[in-house]
């Protein structure tokens, strides 16, 4: 019987396609002329802020991701003229809930992204509820309003028909994703990528971690060689994403490090060259996906359920809100 995630993973080509006709030019007035826009997020949230935060940049303007504990509790005041991008998938994460409300009580310019239950009125709705803990389809619905934003604001080669050509991408991904000779690996696994590619490491990472209950960690190369990679031996496995992607070499330079340390090597490429770096993150994001789903076959853990005994606890999610918060 398919699993939740598996749903949600196949979901995703028709949603990215409904939403190249989503309308964010209101949004995009928003954010247009500010000095920093300042995008936060948690946990999968982050990764795609992440993302957002190098498109923008890529395309000349001023942009930041930040956590949203950070943000919420740490970060200084934003400068004048800075606007707020906060991405919730649920609309239910504690410290987005604080910031939001910071935000609108301070009457800062605020662009919104949540799922479509998530009773936020001003936000720009992903189409697709998640129905599984490990979050798939909020996510790539979150870059690709990102990336239709960017597109208004900065410029960037990221609108409508782009996304529709990310789509079929994503589509293929899912129903050829290359990933049937990578097994389970005894012990833990590392995935490692250059820029944008470093962050889709760490949020495939992450699904490996939810669904199948591995240890599984994401890492840009410069990480991995500084301290990182020194634990990993022949119980353990490497995934290098896109290298010829690393204009100095560094994540090949690894993978064969790895090799002569008797670690277990794989590399994800893609043939995308004519789609913007960001948008080739979706389908390697897809593929990456469909690995945690072929791990929980290995497992046998329920994907859908990754939030289990005393971390389930209310007080636990509703720390940092800002009266009551929760998942």
């Amino acid at each position: 019987m398919p699993t939740e995630l598996q749903r949600m993973i196949h979901a995703q080509p028709s949603v990215l396609e409904q939403l190249a006709g989503t309308t964010v030019e209101a949004e995009a007035g928003t954010l247009r002329g500010a000095s920093r826009v300042m995008i936060v997020g948690t946990g999968t949230s982050f990764h795609a802020a992440e993302l957002g935060a190098y498109l923008f940049r890529s395309g000349g303007t001023d942009a930041i991701a930040v956590p949203a504990a950070e943000a919420a509790r740490w970060y200084p005041r934003p400068r004048s003229g800075a606007a707020y991008v906060i991405i919730s998938h649920t609309g239910e994460t504690a410290y987005a809930l604080s910031l939001r409300a910071a935000a609108r009580e301070a009457g800062l310019p605020l662009v919104t992204i949540t799922g479509p239950a998530s009773g936020w009125d001003e936000a720009i709705k992903t189409p697709e509820k998640e129905t599984s803990e490990t979050y798939t389809v909020s996510y790539l619905a979150a870059l690709a309003i990102l990336g239709l934003l960017a597109h208004h604001v900065a410029g960037t080669p990221t609108g409508a028909g782009e996304l529709l050509r990310t789509a079929t991408a994503v589509r293929d991904a899912i129903a050829d994703p290359g990933i049937s000779g990578i097994a389970v690996p005894p012990r833990a696994l590392a995935i490692v990528g250059a820029g944008p590619w470093g962050v889709s490491a760490r949020e495939g990472a992450l699904k490996i971690r939810e669904s199948a209950r591995i240890l599984a960690e994401g890492f840009d190369p410069e990480r991995l060689l500084h301290g990182a990679a020194v634990p990993y031996a022949g119980e353990d496995a490497l995934i290098a994403l896109q290298p010829g992607s690393d204009r100095d070499g560094l994540t090949g330079q690894l993978l064969e490090a790895a090799r002569k340390e008797g670690i277990t090597t794989h590399r994800l490429d893609d043939q995308h060259d004519d789609l913007h770096p960001y948008l080739r993150q979706l389908p390697v994001t897809a593929r990456l996906q469909m690995l945690a789903s072929q791990f929980t076959g290995v497992t046998g853990t329920n994907p859908d359920v990754a939030i289990t005994g005393a971390w389930t606890s209310d007080q636990l999610w509703e720390s940092g809100g800002p009266t009551a918060g929760g998942r």
